[in-house]
C-alpha cells in the first residue's frame, strides 16, 4: 500500500489519539475489568463482557493507528508555489450553478466537508491539487461530473 499524504497537523492528531488510548482508556478498561471480575461469575457478567469488548476494539484501534503512522508521508502546508497544495485554502467558482465556496485542502483524518475541508484524496481535493489560480478543474464526484474555475488560491 503506498503511503498516504498527512500533514503535521493530521499526524499529530493520530499520534495523541494513539497515546490516549494506549494510556488513558487502556487504564479505564482495566479497571472495568477488575471491578467486573469481583462481581464472580464471569460467564454470567455482562459488565465483565461488555469491558472485554471494549478492551479489544481500543486494542485494534491501536493496532490501526500503529500501522497508519507506520504508512504516512508527513507534507508541510504551505502554498506551493501559488500552486494548490496540501493546507491550500482556495476559492472556486462552480461552473454549472455559478456559487462561489471555499475550501481548505487537509489529510484524509482532518476532512470536514460542511466546514469545506475537503481530503486531498478525495474526488475535489484530487482534482485541485498542483492547479492554480484561474486553472478550470473538472472533478469526478459522487454527483457526477462537476466543473470548477479556481478563483484565489491562500
Amino acid at each position: 500500500m503506498p503511503d498516504q499524504i498527512i500533514s503535521q497537523e493530521g499526524y499529530d492528531k493520530l499520534k495523541e489519539e494513539l497515546e490516549f488510548l494506549n494510556t488513558v482508556k487502556r487504564r479505564e478498561i482495566a479497571e472495568r475489568i477488575e471491578r467486573a471480575k469481583e462481581l464472580g461469575d464471569l460467564s454470567e457478567n455482562a459488565e465483565y463482557q461488555e469491558a472485554k469488548e471494549a478492551q479489544a476494539f481500543n486494542e485494534g484501534r491501536v493496532i490501526e493507528l500503529q500501522n497508519m503512522l507506520k504508512n504516512v508521508t508527513v507534507v508541510e502546508d504551505g502554498n506551493g508555489g501559488g500552486k494548490v497544495s496540501m493546507g491550500s485554502k482556495i476559492k472556486v467558482l462552480n461552473k454549472d450553478t455559478k456559487k462561489e465556496r471555499e475550501f481548505t485542502i487537509v489529510s484524509f483524518n482532518q476532512a470536514d466537508p460542511a466546514d469545506g475541508k475537503i481530503s486531498n484524496e478525495s474526488p475535489l481535493g484530487t482534482a485541485f491539487l498542483d492547479k492554480k489560480k484561474g486553472d478550470e478543474v473538472i472533478a469526478q464526484t459522487p454527483r457526477g461530473e462537476m466543473v470548477y474555475k479556481i478563483l484565489k488560491v491562500g
